[in-house]
């Protein structure tokens, strides 16, 4: 099995996907708009990655938080409002709009095939904030966003997924684009420990996967992006954050990170990434990642199982009452 979960061409797996992905055995698959198009279609094309795969627990990832980031959209599925719609709200009523918003995501996902919906952001909304987090995120208050965070996650493990917190360490203080260039955190390592790292060292033990941000923090590594760096995977996410579950890189195809896919493949497993995000469905580099990246550790694939073990059947919930609920506490 190779450390890598890739994204795909099309709504179906070609013949030379199939080749591919038999033969590297990736650990997953994450879909994006490009894949989606009918709820029977999406079904269909997860089922057949299951097949491909021979593993009933395979990890079947979308960017699914509410807001912007939703790859399951109307018609077929809900509207879900941002995160900082419900941060904006009253604690007490933020708290129920933030276990139905996870909920609701559950219910959309694991109808659809998934098994891990990537949510949710515990990045701090900062006054800096660049758009690209913007209202993803929750609020500016450390315990605000991993209180809130907490209940997502709830939601989505009573509904049968398993929740993805992200970016670690925090993505907040960004002013610039990941997807574009490399943002750099001009913040000392108390401040972020005091604030941007804070929400991920409270959910630590309560998520089973992680994400990295391709950030640049000179007072922790100098040279070195997040994704790439021994010293912020070791000493911030693993030590500080006390993170022990499976983490993955964000998308190495994000121009924040230099060299090639295989050379940031590479790089982001030596610096202790689990897995890394292989997005963009080009066949090309897929198998370059796939020819370049040793098989999975030891440590990493254990990670995986026990993430995935965790999964739990979902729980009995009216949907549409659900979404009947949430839009009266926005309202």
């Amino acid at each position: 099995m190779k450390p890598v979960i890739f994204g795909l061409a099309g709504t179906r797996l070609t013949d030379d996907e199939r080749a591919l992905f038999r033969e590297a055995e990736p650990v997953g698959y994450i879909l994006f708009r490009r894949n989606i198009d009918t709820p029977d279609q999406v079904r269909a094309l997860n089922d057949s990655l299951r097949d491909l795969s021979g593993r009933a627990d395979l990890p079947l990832l979308v960017d699914q938080e509410g807001g912007r980031v939703q790859r399951l959209q109307p018609p077929h599925w809900m509207k879900l409002p941002a995160q900082q719609q419900i941060g904006d709200l009253e604690p007490d009523v933020a708290s129920r709009a933030a276990w139905l918003l996870g909920r609701l995501i559950a219910h959309d996902t694991v109808g659809a095939g998934f098994n891990v919906p990537c949510a949710p952001c515990l990045d701090l909304r900062q006054p800096q904030t660049h758009d690209v987090i913007g209202d993803r995120a929750f609020s500016s208050d450390p315990d605000r966003v991993a209180a809130l965070g907490a209940q997502v996650v709830a939601g989505l493990r009573a509904g049968g997924a398993l929740p993805v917190v992200k970016h670690l360490p925090g993505h907040g203080r960004a002013t610039s684009d990941s997807h574009l260039d490399l943002p750099v955190i001009d913040c000392g390592i108390d401040d972020l420990k005091h604030t941007d790292f804070r929400p991920f060292r409270r959910l630590a033990r309560q998520a089973a996967f992680g994400m990295t941000g391709h950030l640049l923090f000179p007072a922790i590594d100098k040279h070195h992006p997040s994704t790439l760096s021994p010293v912020v995977i070791g000493e911030v996410i693993r030590m500080f954050c006390n993170f022990d579950g499976f983490l993955m890189s964000d998308d190495i195809d994000m121009k924040a990170l230099p060299g090639t896919a295989a050379e940031r493949a590479v790089g982001s497993l030596d610096a202790g990434c689990d897995g890394v995000l292989q997005c963009s469905g080009d066949l090309a580099t897929m198998r370059e990642v796939a020819e370049a990246v040793p098989e999975i550790g030891e440590q990493a694939r254990a990670r995986l199982s026990l993430a995935m073990a965790t999964l739990q059947r979902p729980e009995a919930f009216d949907a549409a009452a659900g979404l009947a609920e949430l839009e009266d506490l926005l309202a």
